[in-house]
């Protein structure tokens, strides 16, 4: 019996070191289908689509969670699935200087249990989070690494 006990504990050990913990990864991405993944993206959705002027949704290319901190780096699109319309809008003479990466960069913390948007870049030609793991006190191991 004893035997049986230390075989199935010795198991779940294994188990355990060989599943990944999701609140233990620095950084981990979210499930697609995940209430966090959600959370944060609709945590920028608003103030993308307030200054886009139009709802929009995410093609997510990156995002990076580590503790309370996400970064997340997305293509918009119009809440139909299609292309946003960039003529209307701050980026219109951008899109039209071709001036524009179309890129939402946006770095997120978690605060009082809800995800808040603490800076957002949409549009940029370079890299504009390459600042905020000092300016902000974010995790360097949220961003893509600039190798």
């Amino acid at each position: 019996m004893l035997k049986l006990f230390l075989t199935a504990l010795l198991f779940a050990a294994c188990v355990a070191a060989a599943v990944p913990s999701a609140a233990g990864e620095c950084p981990y991405t979210p499930a697609r289908d995940s209430t966090e993944r959600k959370a944060i993206l609709d945590a920028v959705r608003k103030p993308v689509s307030k200054e886009l002027g139009q709802r929009v949704i995410f093609v997510v290319s990156n995002l990076n969670v580590c503790g309370d901190w996400a970064f997340l780096e997305a293509d918009p699109l119009a809440s139909d699935g299609r292309p946003v319309d960039w003529s209307i809008g701050k980026y219109a003479d951008a899109v039209a200087d071709d001036a524009c990466g179309g890129y939402v960069h946006a770095l997120v913390v978690k605060k009082d249990g809800r995800w808040q948007v603490r800076q957002q870049v949409i549009c940029a030609t370079d890299v504009p989070w390459v600042s905020w793991p000092e300016y902000f006190g974010a995790p360097a191991a949220l961003f893509p690494r600039l190798d």
